[in-house]
């Protein structure tokens, strides 16, 4: 998974800091409310109707088991006893005192998390395959470029202010787990007519009151035109999106209102000045090996006395059909962990869970785990001796 630079962490311990001032600032009167409404919540803070609710980023849903460690550790000493795993690989605390809320934020820079552009109206948390890099029917791996087009937007000047929250999926693979067609920008891995690996863009999805399917914007963007390509779009939604009506402000309006060619024009001639700011294949590369920490076994896909077990032992059949999913690498899986429980809402895990799973990720799974929309986890690196564990 990727690791904080030390320009990523003083990054975000520098905005720790400013946010801690904004609220003494607050508090002491110095700001309103007003004022201090969108400072909280470039941080990810709402004010709900009881009390303070913190959503965390989970960048491409993975957590490592130290970071799940220290979420089951904030919602035991400032929530009340349990976090929320939403639909688009974030975790929520719902409970929370504001004058808590800077050293939560702290505990989370220690384990390089933060709460940055998970509110407003702004580029929100960059999801992508929950299976990205295990999938065997994977084109690419898009999270190397999901990095960097979330390092590109974070709190980018132009588009903190956006005419409504953002949201842009990834997908690598021939399946669309992603649902990028239910995005405002959904990016897909395609080939192209010579064999070249490059991105499908689709615009102007999304769910909620106004459902819409993402139209194809450009069927075929090369790797290196990512960026400005994504930046041009944007551009066009912050000059031309509503902004006096929210119900009516996101690009799906946007794009039914002008048509897709007209909005593809639109892009285009935004596009034209910045086109030649390519993707530098060195910065791709660092990338890149952030993710590419993971050690498979060789010989382990000789391990098969699982497949023994199942023909014997239904309920183990049952698990292995719904829970267990093909992997890239002979000899281990993708296993899907549910945390749902009867009359417990979908997503609630309690800090002994995160706890438990922890331990499960550092046995069996290389200390990591995926967040899914579905609000459950998967561990993408189980042995087949492992399966009956």
């Amino acid at each position: 998974m990727y690791r904080y630079s030390p320009m990523d962490l003083q990054f975000v311990k520098e905005r720790v800091a400013e946010f801690r001032d904004q609220v003494r600032r607050r508090n002491a009167g110095e700001l309103t409310e007003d004022e201090f409404r969108p400072l909280r919540l470039m941080n990810g803070l709402y004010m709900q109707r009881h009390a303070y609710m913190l959503r965390v980023a989970i960048p491409y849903g993975l957590l490592s088991s130290a970071q799940m460690r220290k979420l089951g550790a904030i919602a035991e000493k400032y929530d009340r006893g349990f976090g929320h795993f939403t639909t688009r690989q974030n975790l929520q605390y719902n409970w929370l005192k504001l004058d808590e809320v800077p050293d939560l934020l702290q505990e989370l820079a220690d384990v390089e998390m933060n709460g940055i552009q998970t509110s407003g109206n702004c580029v929100r948390n960059i999801t992508t395959d929950p299976y990205a890099g295990v999938a065997p029917d994977e084109l690419l791996d898009c999270r190397p470029y999901c990095e960097i087009l979330r390092q590109y937007v974070a709190l980018h000047p132009e588009f903190m202010y956006l005419p409504r929250k953002f949201k842009i999926a990834f997908s690598g693979a021939n399946e669309d787990r992603a649902a990028t067609a239910v995005h405002d920008i959904g990016i897909k891995a395609v080939r192209g007519p010579h064999g070249a690996l490059g991105f499908e863009v689709l615009v102007g999805g999304g769910l909620g009151r106004t459902p819409r399917i993402g139209q194809v914007v450009r069927d075929f963007l090369p790797l290196e035109d990512l960026v400005s390509y994504t930046e041009a779009i944007l551009r066009v939604y912050n000059l031309h999106g509503r902004r006096d009506n929210k119900f009516k402000a996101r690009i799906k309006i946007l794009v039914g209102a002008l048509g897709i060619d007209e909005f593809r024009r639109q892009v285009e001639v935004e596009w034209a000045p910045i086109a030649g700011e390519k993707l530098d294949p060195v910065r791709v590369a660092a990338v890149t090996r952030q993710f590419e920490d993971v050690v498979f076994e060789p010989g382990a896909e000789g391990e098969q006395r699982f497949r023994e077990r199942a023909l014997t032992d239904a309920p183990f059949r049952r698990w292995l059909e719904h829970n267990v999913k093909p992997h890239r690498v002979p000899g281990y899986n993708v296993v899907l962990v549910s945390l749902k429980r009867p009359k417990i809402a979908p997503g609630d895990v309690f800090t002994a869970e995160f706890d438990a799973l922890a331990d499960l990720m550092d046995r069996y799974n290389q200390g990591y785990c995926t967040a899914l929309y579905n609000q459950n986890v998967c561990f993408q690196y189980i042995r087949n001796a492992d399966l009956e564990a």
